[in-house]
């Protein structure tokens, strides 16, 4: 077995190989670098899903810079080696724990829709149906106002060392020179081909000669080199105000249409209401995080619209009152929590959810009433009803619909040696987003509108999620912090739609109570119970527990190649940390210390 040292020592290394794509000619972009997903060592640790991008975290760290500078700009270059997941197109949730002051804070950076925006934002008006969801996604109408480039702003300057411009040079120095391509990648714009095909802006950066880039090759980005570089000279107002604003308008109200598109698609695309004032009046938001307690860890989270804090915090107090004596029972009430949880959750959060309700989903009174309904010996019944919010007891309310979400996000966890942490979940919804390039401008505008249901889910009750004017659609991104004696024990997030948040819950699950190490329980196989009939899971699990949960009354669905691409940090003693990524999932991810040990 390789030792502790050996591996963060390969590592370093590894990670150091990419270092002229940050600071080189264009030429040095043909050496690929090396994932390691696991680094042990001292000082400040970052993690992502892209070994170039957490080189980028390390170097600001080594620099003297702190968390939030690293975090960053990390950001700023997944938006250019992870374009169809996350950039300045989209939004996200950013969790701050302020070392010196013993706080943590948030920072809504979630995409609002435009001031013309109704209910039947997604419902046809010649037929008066719901638009099917490729037909929505395709369309400016899925298109959000950014709150990315907003988040990074109010970051820097809330808590960061350095100025903005400054942390998104490294970022256009990849988007210049460029990145190899690697696999996913590759897939990532097959999966996309017939809607990148679609318009002109996006093959041209996407599909050279009409086919995916090779895996290999060398893909770059000058205009969102240009971009980056002409935000950091004259500030974020060009996205918001600026030039850049009026080129995200313009692409929403008319798509770039290609005169010959590449492939086929059945849907016309729409153009839809998005304004330059909708961009003005955009403002990212500082809500209190969710806390709850479990086991005399505390659990910090995101809340609305994010349902993400609510729900693992909801889950996991209802796991805290059960009675885990055995794996199989803890992996039964960790699947039952999580559908209750998701129950409550479709039927209570959104965005203008009241703060009242937030509280009562998240409080140990709560998870009293919906743990009494979980049999240690059978599984519910799915879906499961939520339970009813005035109401004490076991009753619970009327039924509720599932809701599924887009599977592309990204997220990356940073922590200095100053003991800040930073956790980020940040996304453009679907892989591919709206599939449309802001012509000259080199990134791809979101979907997240999608994320809000097209018509009623609820029955006879209101829905919290439908769409509104300004409003801000239900997310499940779940950026979790947990402290131990008021400091930093764990840091946690992942990408996924609706999985983001059982794949928080069950790396919790995992390390606290299967007695598995950090690095163990991000290997780990996953299940998500997200309150249907049966249990998404990868093939692992399935053959690791399906027949003993089986036993139990579970059951499962074809399985799913892979859930999730967490990253995480632990906090041990001495100023002791373990940066953990994937090992495989999503291609692996790459994990880096300040000082490798």
């Amino acid at each position: 077995m390789r030792s502790r040292t050996f591996t963060a020592l390969t590592a370093a290394v590894a990670l150091s190989l990419c270092s002229s794509l940050l600071t080189g000619p264009a030429s040095a972009a043909a050496q690929a670098p090396v994932k390691v997903p696991t680094a042990r060592g001292y000082g400040g640790a970052v993690s992502t899903v892209d070994a170039v991008a957490s080189q980028v975290g390390i170097d600001v760290l080594r620099k003297g810079g702190n968390a939030v500078d690293a975090a960053i700009a990390a950001a700023a270059t997944l938006g250019v080696t992870e374009p169809f997941s996350a950039g300045i197109g989209g939004g996200g949730f950013f969790v701050y724990y302020d070392a010196k002051h013993r706080r943590v804070h948030t920072i809504d950076g979630r995409e609002s829709a435009p001031a013309s925006a109704t209910d039947k934002w997604f419902v046809n008006p010649d037929t008066g149906q719901a638009y099917a969801f490729d037909e929505a996604r395709v369309s400016g109408l899925s298109v959000g106002t950014p709150g990315t480039l907003a988040t990074w702003e109010s970051a820097a300057r809330r808590w960061g060392t350095q100025p903005l411009g400054k942390l998104l040079q490294p970022g256009a120095r990849v988007a210049e020179n460029g990145f190899e391509v690697d696999a996913t990648f590759n897939q990532q714009v097959a999966a996309n081909r017939d809607i990148f095909g679609l318009f002109d802006s996006s093959s041209e950066l996407y599909l050279p000669g009409g086919q995916p880039p090779a895996v290999g090759s060398i893909q770059r980005n000058p205009d969102l080199a240009a971009t980056y570089r002409l935000i950091a000279r004259q500030g974020t107002d060009v996205l918001y105000r600026g030039p850049v604003a009026r080129d995200i308008v313009r692409t929403v109200q008319h798509p770039p249409l290609a005169e010959e598109p590449i492939g086929t698609w059945q849907y016309p695309v729409r153009g839809a209401d998005l304004r330059l004032s909708d961009l003005a009046n955009y403002r990212v938001r500082h809500p209190e995080p969710t806390k709850s307690k479990y086991k005399g860890l505390t659990v910090y989270g995101m809340t609305k619209p994010s349902s993400g804090g609510t729900a693992v915090g909801e889950a996991l107090n209802i796991i805290e009152r059960a009675d885990l004596s055995s794996d199989i029972q803890t992996l039964h009430q960790y699947l039952e929590a999580s559908a209750l949880a998701f129950a409550d959750r479709n039927r209570y959060v959104g965005d203008r959810t009241p703060q009242w309700q937030l509280d009562r989903l998240i409080s140990d009174g709560w998870a009293r009433q919906r743990a009494c309904q979980i049999d240690p010996e059978r599984a519910l019944t799915k879906p499961v009803q939520p339970g009813d919010i005035t109401a004490r007891g076991c009753t619970p309310a009327a039924a509720g619909a599932k809701v599924e979400e887009g599977q592309s996000t990204t997220n990356l966890t940073v922590s200095d040696k100053w003991g800040n942490v930073v956790e980020y979940t940040f996304t453009i919804e679907a892989t591919g987003g709206s599939g449309m390039v802001v012509p000259g401008r080199g990134f791809i505008l979101n979907n997240e509108l999608t994320d809000f249901n097209f018509t009623g889910t609820q029955g006879t009750a209101p829905d919290p999620n439908l769409p509104a004017a300004n409003k801000r659609p239900r997310s499940s991104m779940s950026p979790t912090v947990v402290l131990k004696d008021g400091k930093p024990f764990l840091a946690l997030g992942s990408p996924g739609g609706a999985t983001i948040i059982t794949t928080v819950l069950q790396l919790l699950v995992n390390r606290l109570e299967l007695g598995m190490t950090l690095p163990e329980a991000m290997a780990a196989p996953r299940a998500s119970q997200r309150n249907s009939a049966a249990v998404q899971a990868e093939p692992a699990f399935i053959a690791a527990y399906g027949e003993q949960l089986g036993e139990l009354g579970h059951s499962f669905q074809p399985p799913i190649a892979e859930l999730g691409a967490a990253t995480a940090i632990e906090f041990g003693r001495h100023g002791r940390v373990v940066a953990s990524a994937e090992p495989t999932r999503r291609g692996g991810g790459a994990a880096a210390v300040e000082f490798p040990r």
